[in-house]
């Protein structure tokens, strides 16, 4: 059975994809190019509030132009989205075995850890090789997520330590790292420190997109001292 069409909104067009992806559709048919493109950005205007939707679009996009890597790349994101992690893995995979380009690297290692791999993740991990700043420091989130999964919460800590953590930016990941840093301490028992460090989280993150600015007031685990004294 042939798979459902999504709708495309009437005013969802071509111009509305990033340029650099429309540049990759120049190998294809004039009108195919203009359908595959209104499909990814039909994909990307709604990622972050429907992924489902994103995710059939891109398919569609998929089946008009599976050689092309920024579709595999658009199926692979909104698979990761929906939580279709062996899916999202060989779609990246496809695309960067394409185009050679490392920048979805810690969402091909996080896929790995949600199909219970971490040693995976962390083989992924091993080379940053390609990676943005920003692409580093996610790969270092998902590899200390990684260690934690293998119950290594020191280890976890220790990847994530680094000068960055201080630096004066803006950087969307800045927050990030900041919470990943106070959630290892926290789990690594740390808990004093995991709620300074949430603290400094909640500074860099005005638009609440952690939840920094509730966890930097974690109360620590409360022990009780018996008559022994233990």
């Amino acid at each position: 059975m042939a798979a459902k069409e999504p709708e495309l909104p009437d005013e969802i067009g071509a111009a509305d994809l990033d340029p650099a992806v429309r540049r990759e559709l120049r190998t294809l048919p004039e009108g195919l190019a203009d359908t595959v493109a209104r499909h990814l950005a039909a994909a990307g205007r709604l990622v972050d509030e429907d992924p489902v939707r994103a995710h059939a679009h891109a398919l569609a996009a998929r089946r008009r132009a599976a050689r092309v890597p920024s579709v595999r790349e658009a199926v692979g994101v909104t698979a990761y989205l929906c939580g279709r992690y062996a899916e999202a893995l060989a779609e990246l995979r496809a695309a960067r075995r394409m185009n050679g380009v490392a920048a979805h690297l810690p969402v091909m290692a996080d896929c790995e850890r949600g199909l219970g791999r971490p040693e995976r993740a962390l083989a992924l991990a091993a080379d940053p090789t390609g990676l943005d700043r920003a692409g580093q420091v996610e790969l270092r989130i998902v590899a200390a997520g990684a260690r934690r999964d293998l119950g290594q919460p020191d280890a976890a800590v220790l990847l994530l330590q680094g000068e960055d953590l201080r630096v004066d930016t803006r950087e969307p990941w800045l927050p990030r790292l900041r919470y990943a840093y106070a959630d290892a301490l926290a789990a690594a028992g740390r808990h004093a420190e995991a709620g300074s460090w949430f603290a400094l989280a909640r500074e860099v993150d005005p638009e609440g997109e952690t939840d920094a600015a509730e966890r930097a007031g974690e109360p620590s685990p409360v022990r009780f001292v018996g008559e022994n004294g233990e």
